[in-house]
């Protein structure tokens, strides 16, 4: 227990790059895992800068037990204003603690691992949501680097994809999103207006949206499904005639999501339908008549389990660095 493991960035990206399987496994398993109450998983703590009002970073401790059976956080900083430098906007750390002493176990660049579990997160409600649809049109509404992992998820989960339309203020990024879709999941991909991204059978949010741009009024259509990933994009009213479907219902009404601002507006939870760990366990009946939304909170066992898997995987290939004697005292006078 005196030995403490360092995962860099390289080895992380390495092995998240060929494991996106092990990965959607890891993450079902974790929501089913949830679901059974095998997890403690409590608030983020949310660090804000009164001369930054956009940036933050965000604590997400948690344990998970099962075959994980240890203690982790993740510690990830959201800095929009990185992206006007050529730098990415996330960057973040996990911590690993052993569950039965609580001492330190490992660090592991997590930048990677945050964004893998939150496209797998997606690409898990997305198959079990499209199961009876067949082929399905695609939209993506954002385009950093969630929006690519999201749809390189969707493609290793098997969700029958006819073509893709990706929408982004930023043309530029749009337009490399759409090539990486066509050469990835190679299917017809082009860009287009947020109009026209809204009437495509699966619609991904994928944005740094603070507060609902899709009006209420926008019309959706039966069976049609939003995977709410940003959570903020839209307006609170839209969700009230929709199936709604959350990760963790305490988690997801809250910070000013669009599930909170519907609680607020109705001053109730019953538009909530269930969660994801309810859906998979086939507890949850969908309104076919209705379109449904997926709106993740993004819970810290996500992170935890697949730093957990990461963490073996890279001891097996010789990545980690080991640092002995990082616990100083180790006995008790």
């Amino acid at each position: 227990m005196t030995t403490f493991s360092v995962v860099p960035g390289s080895v992380v990206s390495g092995i998240l790059a060929d494991s996106h399987k092990d990965v959607l496994r890891t993450v079902t398993h974790t929501y089913l895992a949830h679901e059974q109450g095998k997890s403690v998983n409590p608030d983020s703590y949310f660090l804000r800068f009164p001369e930054k009002p956009n940036a933050r970073v965000i604590a997400l401790p948690c344990y998970l037990g099962g075959k994980v059976d240890a203690i982790g956080m993740k510690w990830i900083a959201s800095f929009p204003d990185n992206v006007q430098h050529g730098m990415p906007r996330a960057s973040a750390t996990l911590l690993l603690n052993d569950y039965a002493t609580g001492y330190p176990l490992a660090c592991l660049e997590a930048a990677g691992i945050s964004a893998a579990r939150t496209a797998a997160s997606a690409a898990v409600a997305a198959q079990e949501l499209t199961r009876e649809a067949g082929e399905v049109s695609v939209a993506v509404i954002g385009a950093g680097v969630i929006a690519r992992t999201i749809l390189d998820y969707l493609r290793a989960n098997d969700i029958a994809i006819a073509d893709v339309l990706v929408h982004d203020l930023d043309a530029t990024s749009a337009g490399h999103l759409a090539r990486h879709a066509t050469e990835r999941l190679r299917v017809q991909a082009t860009t287009g207006t947020l109009a026209e991204a809204l009437t495509k059978d699966l619609v991904v949010f994928a944005t740094t949206a603070a507060t609902p741009y899709v009006p209420a009024d926008t019309p959706l259509g039966p069976g049609q499904i939003l995977l709410n990933i940003s959570l903020r994009d839209l307006a609170p009213e839209l969700l009230l005639d929709c199936n709604n479907i959350v990760d963790d219902v305490d988690h997801c009404l809250k910070a000013q999501t669009s599930p909170h601002l519907a609680e607020r507006l109705t001053g109730s939870r019953d538009f909530i339908t269930g969660t994801l760990g309810a859906l998979l366990e086939g507890k949850v009946t969908l309104d076919p008549a209705k379109p449904t939304i997926f709106s993740p909170f993004g819970l810290g066992i996500l992170d935890l389990a697949v730093g957990h898997q990461v963490l073996h995987a890279a001891k097996a290939r010789g990545g980690v660095v080991e640092i002995p004697d990082f616990i100083g005292e180790t006995t008790r006078w």
